[in-house]
């Protein structure tokens, strides 16, 4: 790394133009990269006819009313001179809108700004994170500094319940006739003991427990792990990822909860959508277990319509290659083999691809009007082998995607690009307007 130009009085170190040739001419770097495969193009793409479905739609469509859910972030500069600081805001949103509403407007002739209202049922959750050299006064350190902001946003009083009852409904499966009674917590935030116990019964009470290595106090957020990737001194950059795509399945989640506390018998005519993969990553990971269990559950007792779709990465430019071989209602099942083949360059590994992270099935839909989607179905199981019984409503969900689409941008459908219109952070002028404000707050002590 170069010497910076700190105080002016001297140059900045300059990085040296000739210092590549070394790399170019080393026989270790020149062996690497004669070994390196890239993915395939289209035309080595051999589409295998037994994962290819024609898509039929059904003879109803039970879906009455959408909700869609997604989130969006800025990360901005609350301190730009040594040591600098900066701040992270997040908002997430859950749209709910009727499907008649939609196809109102879709026949008439002109929209009214009214109609276009009634697509905008939006409710709004907002989330400030420190995320570097930043801390709250009455915290030790800048992990628990966003751990302490995690938590507030968990307590919040939503509808006289919170998102801290919806985790710990859904970690300990309360959902179930017979609750699990423990969760294992892979460290504790304060003293990192491996392993820690906690118990349901203790939980109940505050959505928290004391660690009975350290006595220290352990939230039901914490069982996110986001503590284990902060560093106090690069900062939570990391996590931030991690934060949005945990945080929209657990609003999800949380909806499904009041669905079936209220009204459970219209879980059969809601279509959810979740923007991005149905899945939890990095140190989420392990809350795609008590997912698949709800899942599994509300297909045995109610009925679940629930897809993610996915708009870029690695699956969705996979999609745009092979979409001129896919014929228009053609459905392409994605197993291990065509995913390790074809989108992710490698061998399979033993354990199916996803089966760690996932809680659902992914496949690639050409629909209709030309439209090519990269979703990912709920489903009970993740195996390695592609399946049309491993699709649970399928036909419903194609249809609903069919039904949505919109020529907003490509292979768009309406609810996703509202909902992202109405949370997500422009970088002019939201973070801009966000980082004054950050910075007056934060300097005037708010």
């Amino acid at each position: 790394m170069a010497y910076s130009n700190r105080f002016g009085r001297r140059p900045m170190e300059v990085a040296s133009k000739s210092s590549h040739s070394h790399i170019i001419r080393d026989p270790d770097v020149q062996d690497f990269l004669n070994h390196c495969e890239l993915p395939k193009e289209a035309v080595d793409v051999d589409l295998p006819s037994d994962q290819l479905v024609d898509f039929i739609p059904p003879d109803k469509n039970p879906i009455k009313h959408v909700i869609t859910i997604d989130g969006g972030y800025t990360e901005v500069a609350v301190r730009t001179q040594f040591p600098s600081s900066t701040m992270c805001f997040f908002q997430f949103g859950a749209l709910v809108f009727s499907l008649d509403d939609l196809v109102e407007i879709e026949q008439s002739k002109f929209i009214d700004p009214s109609d276009m209202a009634k697509l905008k049922k939006i409710q709004r959750l907002k989330l400030a994170l420190p995320v570097r050299h930043i801390k709250f006064a009455n915290e030790p350190t800048l992990t628990h500094s966003v751990r302490r902001s995690l938590w507030s946003f968990f307590s919040k009083d939503i509808d006289g319940t919170s998102l801290a009852d919806t985790l710990r409904w859904l970690i300990f499966e309360e959902f179930l006739p017979k609750p699990s009674e423990e969760w294992r917590l892979a460290s504790c935030p304060h003293c990192a003991a491996r392993n820690v116990l906690l118990s349901r019964k203790e939980m109940m009470v505050g959505n928290s427990v004391s660690c009975p290595g350290c006595s220290g106090q352990i939230f039901v957020s914490d069982v996110l792990r986001l503590h284990e990737a902060i560093d106090d001194e690069l900062g939570a950059g990391g996590i931030l990822g991690y934060v949005t795509t945990a945080l929209e399945q657990i609003i999800l989640s949380h909806m499904i909860r009041l669905v079936l506390q209220s009204k459970p018998d219209i879980l059969k005519q809601l279509l959810f959508i979740k923007d991005g993969p149905l899945g939890f990553f990095g140190q989420t990971a392990n809350l795609h277990k008590p997912m698949r269990k709800l899942v599994t559950f509300l297909f045995a007792t109610h009925d679940l319509y629930l897809v993610g779709l996915e708009k870029s990465g690695s699956f969705v430019e996979h999609a745009h290659e092979v979409r001129k071989l896919l014929k228009p209602g053609k459905v392409l099942l994605l197993d291990d083999d065509y995913v390790y083949r074809y989108i992710l360059p490698g061998k399979a590994p033993q354990e199916a691809y996803g089966s760690t992270s996932y809680y659902g099935n992914k496949l690639v839909f050409h629909d209709r009007r030309g439209g090519t989607h990269v979703a990912t179905v709920a489903a009970i199981t993740r195996k390695k082998t592609a399946s049309i019984a491993d699709y649970t409503n399928l036909a419903v969900l194609l249809l609903n995607i069919e039904l949505l689409r919109c020529d907003m941008y490509d292979n768009a459908l309406m609810p996703v690009a509202l909902a992202n219109k109405l949370v997500s952070l422009a970088n002019h002028p939201s973070s801009k307007i966000l980082q004054k404000f950050a910075i007056g707050s934060v300097a005037s002590g708010n």
